[in-house]
């Protein structure tokens, strides 16, 4: 593991644990095993130790993503497993999951963090955009959206809200219910017949 990476995953564990207040230079030092100065020699402000923990994070993320789909795009009726299965991964992994909620507390308070944290967003919501578009839904902006808001409210409610983590039986109903309702056939208002 090259040294950058050693200290992102020092201070995405941190972050979870100890929240912002306890990611500091000299703690992520303590947490990778490495030699007081490390850090800040890799990463001179608090800004700068931010972006490389968010870039990883995005990465490490991204790849979970990219993983499902791997080969030829999945058919509609294959998305809700897959999908299914991309949130569950998210979901065990709770180090990951409260980082970047602390990530993105933060940014709304550091205006070049939030550049990133959007920039980083798109690495999601394009491909979701592309997976709805290949599914034939008739407006994959805007599903690919909704879905992507879809899945980060399953992981807060489960990892910082009031709910339990859904098995994944739960989770791929759930996904299954949502693309019904954008893909056609659903019981959302799309789907409803117009009563007479």
């Amino acid at each position: 593991m090259k040294r950058s990476e050693a200290v992102a995953e020092a201070a995405i564990t941190l972050l979870a644990e100890r929240g912002m207040r306890g990611l500091t230079h000299r703690a992520v030092d303590e947490a990778a095993g490495l030699p007081p100065g490390s850090t800040s020699n890799l990463a001179r402000t608090r800004a700068a130790l931010l972006e490389l923990t968010l870039s990883r994070l995005t990465e490490l993320e991204s790849e979970v993503f990219a993983d499902g789909l791997v080969g030829r795009p999945p058919t509609a009726a294959e998305l809700p497993d897959l999908l299914a299965r991309v949130l569950q991964v998210q979901l065990r992994d709770r180090r990951r999951t409260l980082a970047r909620y602390e990530l993105a507390l933060e940014a709304t308070r550091r205006p070049e963090l939030r550049r990133i944290y959007d920039r980083a967003g798109r690495r999601f919501r394009d491909p979701a955009v592309a997976l709805l578009a290949a599914a034939g839904s008739a407006d994959p902006v805007r599903h690919g959206h909704r879905l992507v808001a879809f899945g980060e409210g399953i992981m807060f409610d489960a990892i910082a809200g009031a709910g339990t983590e859904p098995s994944l039986d739960e989770l791929r109903e759930a996904v299954g219910e949502l693309l019904a309702g954008m893909l056609g056939g659903g019981s959302g208002p799309r789907g409803q017949q117009a009563s007479t």
